[in-house]
């Protein structure tokens, strides 16, 4: 694609990972077939809501603001020390808790929308308005529960992959869903401030397509160090005590059973993660570009899956890093496909514009069916991995799920 305003060529895997402008590398929430307004009565009556999960358990959600004091901002030095978003999702009891948790506030919405071609047409109210199926202040679930630890895609907000962090709670996992400082258009942290992508300006700005690998690979890279951080802190490894606000849930977290899981460059960093951090035992990368490389030694036979769109991460598509690291995996893996899908499928994006009928014409999977298949396969991988829990979905093609095409190169 080419990078905005500049007329340099970034080079064509970026836009597997990097949406700027987001509609390069599928519209997110894509322009229906006439304009729509904030005052169209199709808008003005229409509550966006997220699916409801198919597990058993209800949900509850926690947000937790996580400083490293051991490392400095790597975009923004002078901003101090690391920090972190994190919305935490676990198994709660039914009837606890309060109300529905909010999706993301209006000014994450609108720093998002105005982002991407039909932005401006799109009301942020109706976006950060979404409702949620996790209630905030339930009551935790007793006993020892898998951790997923799950990174959004570069330039998006956490909130983009709420749909598969509830699907994961109702299936009995605590997920924590992070935000990483200065690499998103828009993320909230505590102080009344509203950070803003300035990794995606350094992406943005790069000389050459190298460059701009490079710079990719720096934010996988950091990311990796982030998960293993909010891992450090949910387990009670830095504070030996419940009763500090990460800490507290290693009372319900079983740290033998401990995953990784993300889209774009945040499947990525999954990966990167598990490569320097032995505790993750299970990763997943959705369709995203190894800028940061798997180990020509491989991830000491953990398992690993990577799904991803059919256009974008097929083994004859334009992106080697799939192919070259998939030689590399060296435990239980599946490299699956998804017809009709495009970047942003595996995301809350397609299934809340189907809401208003948007839909993106490179893109023709229905919003519902891409919610559905991630979490179907994303939550089968975990099943299968960190419970112990044979997924006969994952052991080849299934009638009822057409559109999944599985690869053995």
């Amino acid at each position: 694609m080419n990078r905005p305003r500049r007329g340099a060529a970034v080079l064509a895997a970026l836009a597997l990972t990097l949406p700027l402008p987001i509609a390069a590398a599928g519209t997110a929430v894509a322009a229906p077939p006439s304009p729509v307004t904030a005052s169209t009565p199709a808008h003005s009556s229409v509550q966006l809501e997220l699916p409801r999960p198919t597990g058993p358990y209800a949900i509850g959600r926690d947000t937790l603001h996580l400083v490293d004091a051991s490392r400095r901002d790597p975009w923004v030095p002078s901003a101090g020390a690391r920090e972190l978003m994190v919305s935490m999702y676990y198994p709660a009891h039914k009837g606890s808790g309060g109300a529905a948790a909010p999706y993301m506030t209006t000014k994450e919405a609108k720093l998002l929308l105005e982002k991407q071609k039909p932005g401006k047409e799109f009301p942020p109210e109706l976006l950060s308005g979404t409702r949620t199926n996790a209630h905030t202040g339930a009551r935790p679930l007793g006993g020892k529960h898998p951790l997923v630890v799950l990174s959004p895609g570069f330039t998006l907000n956490r909130a983009t992959l709420t749909l598969l962090s509830e699907e994961l709670a109702s299936r009995g996992y605590v997920v924590a869903l992070l935000d990483h400082a200065y690499e998103s258009f828009g993320t909230a942290f505590p102080g009344g401030r509203t950070l803003t992508c300035v990794a995606c300006d350094a992406v943005s700005n790069a000389p050459t397509q190298e460059a701009s690998k490079k710079l990719l690979a720096k934010v996988a890279d950091g990311r990796a160090a982030d998960i293993s951080f909010a891992i450090d802190e949910l387990t009670g490894r830095r504070h030996g005590a419940a009763h500090f606000p990460a800490g507290k849930y290693a009372r319900i977290i079983d740290p033998r059973r401990i995953g990784a899981a993300g889209h774009s460059i945040g499947g990525n960093s999954a990966a990167a993660a598990m490569a320097g951090d032995p505790r993750i035992r299970a990763g997943v990368n959705m369709d995203g570009t190894f800028f940061s490389r798997v180990p020509r030694s491989g991830l000491d036979g953990r398992p690993f899956l990577m799904l991803g769109s059919k256009a974008g991460h097929s083994p004859d598509a334009e992106d080697t890093t799939w192919p070259e690291d998939w030689q590399k995996l060296d435990g239980w893996r599946r490299w699956l496909t998804v017809a009709d899908a495009g970047h942003f499928t595996f995301i809350d994006l397609p299934v809340l514009g189907a809401q208003v009928g948007a839909s993106d014409p490179s893109a023709p999977l229905s919003g519902k069916r891409s919610g559905e298949i991630t979490g179907d396969y994303v939550g089968a991988f975990f099943d299968q991995q960190l419970r112990g829990i044979h997924r006969p979905l994952l052991d080849g093609p299934t009638a009822g799920n057409p559109e999944v095409i599985f690869h053995s190169p």
